[in-house]
């Protein structure tokens, strides 16, 4: 009889185990949904989008219908243009790119970025490679594709200390599948 409760209370906490133990391996398995990140120097200002349709229509009228102007707010005290989408126009909600952007929120989740700086496009798959560039206008380590931009420009994938030694094939893919 003792033996038959043991083995009760085994048996339940051995399934108590096995639903965590799936629980965890579920909440692992989601990711954070991916960022992506459009920026554009120009007319001495920094338009950022979250937007990619926002973003390709910005590129060919340079102007967008909804932003969120902050004077100063960006390197060099440039004035910052977030472009807004007409749901988020009246900012009722965060909007992850800004919260990014201004230092409230990290991302650790998947990130994708363009930055359109000198007449060159820099594409990113990391946040903290972004801000360096933002900031000084130039990356530490880079591979460059001459040329392969859209409208002939160059292209320049920013790298870091750990992949600074690979051609970013899955970078070069991602900007590739956008464009």
């Amino acid at each position: 009889m003792i033996l038959n409760k043991v083995y009760s209370v085994v048996s339940i906490v051995v399934l108590a185990f096995s639903i965590s133990a799936c629980n965890s391996n579920a909440t692992k398995s989601t990711s954070a949904p991916a960022l992506e990140m459009y920026e554009v120097f120009e007319d001495g200002r920094v338009y950022v989008f979250y937007d990619r349709a926002l973003y390709k229509e910005f590129m060919t009228v340079k102007e967008t219908p909804y932003r969120l102007t902050k004077i100063g707010a960006g390197p060099n005290g440039m004035t910052v243009v977030f472009g807004l989408t007409k749901k988020d126009k009246k900012l009722k909600r965060k909007i992850p790119a800004i919260e990014l952007y201004e230092g409230k929120t990290t991302n650790n989740g998947q990130f994708y970025a363009e930055m359109r700086r000198h007449g060159r496009i820099y594409v990113f798959d990391k946040w903290s490679d972004m801000k360096p560039v933002r900031e000084t206008g130039h990356p530490n380590y880079f591979y460059t594709e001459i040329g392969s931009g859209p409208k002939g420009e160059t292209v320049i994938y920013v790298l870091n200390k750990k992949t600074k030694k690979k051609r970013p094939l899955s970078l070069i893919k991602k900007f590739k599948n956008k464009v």
